[in-house]
């Protein structure tokens, strides 16, 4: 399975971009939980998400936005589409997108052929609309559900329920390009965002290099909800994050903060 990007610059740090197709969830009706459930994997990995878009089921944006993310990343990960049904058109995006052909896949259908035997379902052309691959591209076992998902350059094709793409992602995420990984570390206080914004935003500058967020929430008490703000860093220098967060630490007491347990 390929793991190298056309546009991928030698010893440049991993990054990834991941596309989630479909218009159930453009629409409220389904609730995604794919992003995070990769960029969590992926940062694990060392490989820095750069985004994740959410667009619908017409070709002409997935083809665009699919060609535009492929050339500014080493990998890119898509979900959803891949079913069998007329809005499952993903698999022709790609082949679009590629300027390839796309057509029966004798493994995908032979693997289809298997599991829809043993379960008594009767083959149709619907369904083996799931054995069609982009011409060139190589499989990506599915344990779950048996119909694959498929590797073409950079670009990883993933089932969009959950379920399945987790198992996808599982199986494909130990041969990709590994980087330095990505930790982190959080104080969380009892300050407002308006009282630490110009502190953190002078503790960015001196670590350029470290990513800085602050995200506000609050906690139940027995008198009443406690509203905090949770102070993160994340980077790949140990060193460097141990220093920030002695320096959210002290920026916490000079506002006359007080550091909340989790």
């Amino acid at each position: 399975m390929s793991t190298s990007s056309d546009s991928l610059t030698s010893g440049a740090p991993p990054t990834a971009a991941i596309l989630v197709i479909g218009n159930e969830i453009l629409s409220g009706r389904t609730q995604d939980i794919n992003i995070a459930y990769m960029a969590k994997g992926l940062a694990q990995h060392g490989i820095r998400v750069n985004e994740a878009r959410v667009i619908p089921d017409i070709d002409v944006v997935i083809v665009n936005t699919l060609n535009e993310l492929r050339a500014n990343n080493t990998y890119v990960f898509t979900t959803g589409g891949i079913g069998p049904t007329h809005d499952d058109i993903t698999a022709d995006c790609i082949a679009q997108a590629f300027g390839v052909d796309i057509g029966i896949h004798p493994d995908a259908e032979a693997r289809l052929m298997s599991y829809w035997s043993e379960r008594n379902i009767q083959p149709n052309s619907d369904r083996l609309r799931m054995a069609r691959i982009p011409e060139g591209a190589t499989l990506i076992d599915n344990p779950v559900s048996a119909a694959p998902g498929f590797c073409l350059h950079n670009v990883y094709v993933m089932a969009g329920v959950p379920r399945i793409m987790q198992a996808m992602f599982d199986s494909i995420l130990p041969g990709l390009q590994r980087g330095a990984v990505i930790d982190s570390v959080s104080v969380l206080c009892d300050l407002g965002e308006g009282t630490i914004a110009s502190p953190l935003r002078a503790l960015q500058l001196q670590y350029p290099e470290i990513d800085l967020g602050s995200y506000p929430g609050k906690m139940p008490r027995v008198d009443g909800e406690k509203f905090t703000v949770n102070l993160v860093a994340r980077g790949t220098d140990k060193k460097q994050l141990q220093e920030v967060e002695q320096a959210l630490i002290e920026l916490v007491s000079n506002a006359n903060g007080n550091i909340v347990s989790g």
